[in-house]
């Protein structure tokens, strides 16, 4: 079996010619609200995890979280830091080195747990006896 040989690229004038817009509030699907748009300031707002950008969980969100992990067959486990909860660079300038990423492990991970009030009732152990530290909850 022979391949039929390379003939050059096809001609475009069968393809439609759109002209190009250089109107950015074109590429945004929210109209004209493009100029409310803004970035988050980098000074005294520090963002820690996933959900930080929320408000304060209540106890029924954090539980309802907790389940879902739960709920997923994760492992529990909280750790908490007490000077930084970001990551940071102290030490070393090596690219993709950064000091903070891991926290300190607060007991051990909570195997068998089923029941997201206690996970909750560990938080506030670790809350009374680190009252300043920044805590997570992982799975």
């Amino acid at each position: 079996s022979m391949v039929a040989p390379f003939n050059g690229l096809k001609s475009t004038v069968a393809f439609p010619v759109t002209k190009k817009n250089d109107d950015i509030t074109s590429l945004a699907s929210n109209g004209g609200r493009v100029q409310c748009m803004q970035v988050w300031p980098p000074t005294n707002m520090k963002k820690y995890e996933t959900l930080s950008y929320l408000p304060p969980l209540t106890t029924e969100s954090l539980l309802a979280e907790v389940q879902y992990l739960l709920n997923k067959g994760w492992i529990p486990c909280l750790e908490f830091e007490t000077e930084h909860g970001f990551v940071y660079r102290e030490h070393g300038n090596s690219p993709g080195y950064y000091d903070g990423r891991y926290w300190t492990m607060w007991k051990l991970p909570m195997f068998g747990c089923t029941d997201p009030a206690q996970v909750v009732n560990e938080l506030d152990e670790c809350k009374k006896a680190y009252p300043n530290a920044f805590i997570r909850i992982i799975g």
